[in-house]
C-alpha cells in the first residue's frame, strides 16, 4: 500500500496552480526571472506576491489581474 502512494504522482499541471515559483512564472507569461524579482521586490506588501520564507510565489490569478491593468514592466 505505501509503496503505491509513494510511487503516484501528484503534479498539478501549471494553468491550474494557485501560486507559481518565479521560474514558472517566467516560464508560463514569458518575463525574465530577473524582471519578476524586481516586481516581486517592488510590489512585496500587494496581494499577488506572498513569501514563503526566503521563496518568492505569484498568486497566479491575483498576478493576471495585476499584469491585465499594467502597460508596461
Amino acid at each position: 500500500m505505501d509503496e503505491e502512494v509513494n510511487s503516484l504522482s501528484y503534479k498539478v499541471p501549471i494553468w491550474k496552480r494557485y501560486t507559481l515559483t518565479i521560474v514558472e512564472a517566467a516560464a508560463y507569461y514569458h518575463i525574465g526571472e530577473k524582471k519578476l524579482r524586481q516586481i516581486a521586490d517592488m510590489y512585496m506588501n500587494e496581494d499577488f506576491v506572498l513569501f514563503n520564507g526566503n521563496r518568492v510565489l505569484f498568486k497566479k490569478d491575483k498576478f493576471e489581474e495585476f499584469l491585465d491593468g499594467s502597460n508596461s514592466l
